[in-house]
């Protein structure tokens, strides 16, 4: 299921932000996987880790994608084609729209990372020029960064709680009234790829 033509992207995309819970290591290969390799936008994802030292997420995904794939640093500069995720322990944020901050400040939804501080970092540095996309999770995390992603002109792309694993993440996020997109996760990717290729 769509949005109205309203939802196309009223400004080219700069930079896609993918939230996901409980079920959301398989929910970020689907999506990842079926991103092109040579995304013209750095995908920041914020999915909730247990706050250990090691994570195989960086290593786990980049199986499943063409895009580089790493674990976020504080002050790291965004390249294109890359896939930066929120270490254990710490909110990945924006600092500015080319660079990346990472935070200790408390857990936000019971989460650290968590995804609301991650969308409205974005929004501060990028305004309407961001892709918003949340997936499954046991949660709300996420719906209030959906509302300031749209409150900015973003675009906002929420995975149909039918479909997903865990539907309380993504069922907040359409539950605020903000989604453009609610679709299937095969159908995730697709969308994306479209709407960074829409003048």
């Amino acid at each position: 299921m769509s949005g109205s033509p309203q939802s196309q992207a009223p400004e080219r995309a700069e930079v896609v932000l993918v939230a996901a819970s409980a079920g959301g290591i398989g929910a970020l290969k689907a999506v990842l996987g079926g991103l092109r390799g040579t995304l013209p936008v750095p995908v920041l994802a914020a999915q909730h880790l247990r706050r250990s030292r090691e994570s195989p997420i960086a290593s786990i995904l980049s199986r499943a994608t063409p895009l580089d794939v790493k674990l976020a640093e504080d002050g790291e500069s965004l390249r294109a084609g890359t896939v930066y995720i929120a270490p254990p322990d710490h909110h990945l944020c924006v600092r500015n729209p080319k660079e990346l901050s990472l935070s200790k400040a408390g857990p936000v939804n019971y989460a650290r990372p968590a995804a609301d501080p991650l969308f409205e970092s974005a929004v501060r540095a990028y305004g309407p020029r961001v892709i918003a996309c949340v997936l499954t999770g046991a949660d709300s995390d996420g719906a209030l960064g959906v509302a300031e992603v749209k409150a900015a002109g973003g675009t906002v792309i929420v995975q149909d709680p039918a479909s997903a694993e865990f539907r309380g993440m993504p069922k907040a996020a359409v539950d605020t009234g903000f989604a453009d997109f609610v679709l299937d996760l095969a159908d995730i990717a697709p969308t994306i790829n479209r709407l960074l290729r829409a003048p």
